[in-house]
Order: structure tokens, then sequence, then C-alpha cells
């Protein structure tokens, strides 16, 4: 036993040292249940058992997620299909800029509240948290579907931004806890891109919704809000049963679903890649001392840019195929999934390439440029067939980035607190992004919103300049830590491009 306690101390001790544990640990029941053939000392991070293992993490951890992401984003961007559904003139949206208002108002609570919420994650427990806020704001959601005044639309979406703020930053700093650096972004874009799958089906959603107009004396917006309310609340409760722990925690928890040893060997190949598996708690000493590190600000104003056009699409697109293209509401509603089928199949092929070539400066910019591109076809083409394609090409760019910027942080930070405080602050700068496309679409400016998509294009600018600027910088470490210099506190440690 005392032999056991003295390894455990040594590793602990290299751990907090920047060093690598031992691969040779003394405690030889770490392993003992190993799965056959798997060796510390000649196991790679792909192994055939390391496979087996991450597989039935992903299994566990993406669909959820995935699927409470999905609810999420049709719970905050629904709102378009409302207003062309009957919300706008019920409720006299269409007076002043009463329309951007409610949807600014969204991301003030959102922004404030995801640090403090990534601080509590920990200590709650990812499970109990992430359905814990999820049921709360399903509640706000079916409130919404009873207001009588734009003002009690403002003050619920208010309510459900705070609610939300702590669920995406969550989600990221779970799943980055996981895995590898070079894995995560296919895990990334698959929790992402099945959540923008999903609710690119929410037009349709809604305009079966609509359907339901004089049930119980209701118009059919309001059973847009009353129904995927209750739907949140439905995917809470499954949240809570299938949300897995963070790797450290996971034995704790209710619903462990790995034994102790390939908990360890997950562990164990986070160590070999960064060196970060052992849990710092994040207090706000810490939490301060990480906010001084210029690249998180960096990665937080990257995916800033990013969320821009995305949002803009997802609020404004219903309205410009109905008002400056001239479709129908019916659709108008039908023609606004398709672009993210098709932004789905790309982005996820992009993040396989970039996991592979170990790349992802270059993905980020090749999609701002597409995204570019996508909003000129779509805001300055003649006909609306040109204007269409753009739609599909701008989406396909805009949704790429959003794990593709995620993913590029992930890679060049190290230790769980940072990556805790790092995801909150990404996370809250996508707030910032979701306030700056309510904002520069313009009531006055509908149905073409010119001066919003060259707002947009100008962000995507600044992205590509935040990129070659964080890459030329990245690029310089390498070459001295080529030299000897020591990167991140963790020898052997390389930023990834």
């Amino acid at each position: 036993m005392a032999t056991d306690i003295t390894a455990e101390k040594r590793d602990v001790q290299q751990i907090e040292n920047g060093d690598k544990p031992s691969s040779s640990n003394s405690d030889s029941r770490r392993w003992e249940n190993a799965p056959p053939g798997w060796d510390p000392e000649t196991s790679s991070w792909d192994s055939a058992a390391e496979k087996k293992i991450i597989h039935r993490v992903d299994k566990r951890l993406l669909p959820i997620l995935g699927a409470m992401y999905a609810i999420s984003l049709i719970d905050r961007t629904n709102m378009s299909n409302a207003l062309i559904a009957g919300m706008g003139l019920e409720l006299r949206l269409d007076i002043g800029e009463r329309y951007s208002i409610a949807l600014l108002m969204f991301f003030i609570p959102y922004f404030i509240f995801e640090l403090p919420s990534n601080l509590l994650l920990r200590y709650v427990g990812a499970a109990k948290w992430l359905a814990g806020i999820t049921f709360a704001w399903g509640i706000v959601m079916m409130c919404m579907g009873f207001v009588h005044s734009w003002k009690s639309l403002v003050a619920l979406r208010t309510i459900l931004g705070f609610f939300e703020a702590g669920f995406f930053p969550g989600c990221v700093y779970l799943i980055s806890c996981w895995y590898v650096r070079y894995e995560v972004q296919k895990r990334l874009a698959t929790f992402y891109l099945i959540s923008v799958l999903a609710s690119g089906f929410a037009p349709l959603l809604a305009t079966g919704l609509m359907q339901m107009e004089g049930l119980a004396g209701y118009l059919g917006w309001r059973w847009i809000f009353i129904i995927e309310g209750l739907i949140t609340i439905v995917v809470a409760f499954l949240a809570y049963i299938f949300i897995i722990e963070f790797p450290d925690k996971l034995l704790e928890s209710n619903h462990p679903f790995l034994n102790a040893t390939e908990v360890e060997i997950v562990k164990f190949r986070i160590d070999r890649d960064r060196n970060d598996s052992a849990a710092d708690p994040i207090t706000w000493e810490r939490a301060k001392t990480h906010l001084c590190d210029w690249k998180l600000w960096s990665f937080a104003f990257m995916f800033g840019c990013a969320t821009v056009p995305a949002y803009s699409f997802a609020y404004f697109l219903p309205v410009i195929l109905q008002r400056s293209m001239g479709y129908t509401v019916l659709m108008s509603q039908c023609l606004s999934a398709p672009p993210y089928v098709f932004a789905v199949t790309v982005a996820f092929a992009l993040a396989y390439l970039a996991d592979k070539a170990k790349l992802r400066g270059p993905f980020i910019i090749a999609q701002a440029i597409m995204t570019i591109v996508g909003l000129a076809m779509t805001g300055f083409a003649e006909g609306n067939t040109v204007r269409y394609i753009g739609v599909f090409i701008g989406i396909t760019g805009a949704q790429g980035n959003i794990p593709a910027v995620l993913a590029y942080q992930s890679n060049n930070i190290r230790t769980n607190s940072k990556r805790g405080v790092g995801s909150a602050l990404q996370v809250g700068f996508g707030a910032i992004g979701g306030i700056v496309a309510s904002t520069v679409f313009r009531q006055e400016d509908s149905p073409a919103y010119i001066p919003g998509i060259w707002s947009t294009i100008g962000v995507q600018l600044l992205l590509l300049v935040l990129v070659a600027i964080t890459t030329q910088f990245f690029w310089r470490k390498n070459k001295k830590q080529e030299a000897g210099e020591i990167l991140e506190g963790t020898a052997g440690f390389r930023y990834t491009l």
C-alpha cells in the first residue's frame, strides 16, 4: 500500500511540475483490467483499444448534447418563424425597433452569466446543472406563448438568456475534457452540427405548429412557443439520465458507463497529449490569471465574428425569403431548411479533414471566405436562384466556422480551469455576435438589409485578420519550441496552426 501511495504522489507531482506522468506506474492495479493487447508503453492515441473506449464516450456524450443544443438553437431562433406567423402583427413588433430589441435582450444576460455558470458546473455536476437550466428555459419558452404585449416578450427573452447562458460553454468545456486535441474538432462539429441540422428543420416544425391556429382560441405563433417549450422540458428529463460527468468525476456519478481502468486510459491519453487530465478547480483568482492571457481574447473575438453570420441567417433568412425574394410564408419556411442540410454535410467533411491535417487556421480562413461570398450573392446578386445559392454557401461557411474556432482555442490552451474560463469567454463573445446581428439588421432596412449584410461581411474580414495574427504568433513560438523553449508549461507541447 505504501508503494501504491508513493507512486500516485509521484505522478501527481510530475503533473504539477509540467512533466508527463510515468507510463510505468508501479501501481499495477491501474491497468489490471486493461483491454487485451493495450500497453501504456506502446499504445498510440488511435489504437484499436483506445478507439473502442472513445467510441463509447461518443455515443453517450455527443447525441444527447447535440439534441439539447438543437432545442436551445430552436428556442432562441424561432422568433423569425413566429414573427411571420402573426406575432409581429399581434404584438405590434413592426413599430420602431421592437423586434430587434426583443432579439438583443436575450444576449445581455447570456454574455454576463456564462463564466459564473462554468464556475458552478463542476461543483454541481454536469448532468444536474445542464439538465436543470434546460428545464428552466423550457418553462420560460412556454410562457412566451401566453404574452399579450411586446414588453412581456422582451422580459421573457431576457430571462431565457439567463438560463441558456450556461449551456453552450458548459458543453464545449465538457467535450474538450474528454478528447485529445486532434479528435476534438470532429466531436465539436458532431455536437454542433447535429443541432444545426435539427434546428434547420425548425421552420418546418413551426409550419406544422402554425396549423394549430384556433385551438383553445390561440393564434398559430403561440403554439410554436408552447409546444417547443414542452419538448424542451421532456429533453431536460432525458438529459439528466444520459449526460455523463467529467472524466475525473465519472466513477462518482450515478451513471458510470466505463470501469475504473477505462477511465484511467482516458486520463492517460489526455496526459500523453497535453498533460491536463488532473482537475484544477476554477476559482476567481485563477479566472483572473487566465483572463490576462491575450490569446483567450483573440479566440473570443474570432468566435464573436464567426457567430454574427450564423445568427444573421437564423434570425432574418425567413424574412428575406418572404419580403425580399417574394415567397409565401409557407415557402419561406420550407426554403429555410435545405441550406442547413447542405451546410452540415460540408462542414463535417471539413472538420474531418482539419483533424486529419492537424490544422485549424487555414480551414477557418477558407470558411470565412465562403461566408463572404455567400453573403455577397444573397445581398447583391440579381435573380432569386443565384441569391438562394448564396444562402447555401454563406450558411455553410458560417456554420462550419463555429466548431472550427472552438477547436482552435481548445487545441492551444492547457489545464481544466483555463478550458472552463476560455470556453465561457469565447462563447460569451458569441453572445456579442448575436447582439451585433440583432442590431445591424434594422427594421428600416427591411427587406434587403443591405447595411446588415455589409456589416456582417466586415466582421468576417476582421476574423481573417485575427486568424492571420494568431497563426503567425503560433508559428514563431513553435520555431522557438524546436530550439528548446517550453510552451504552455509543458515539455513537447506545440501550438496548432
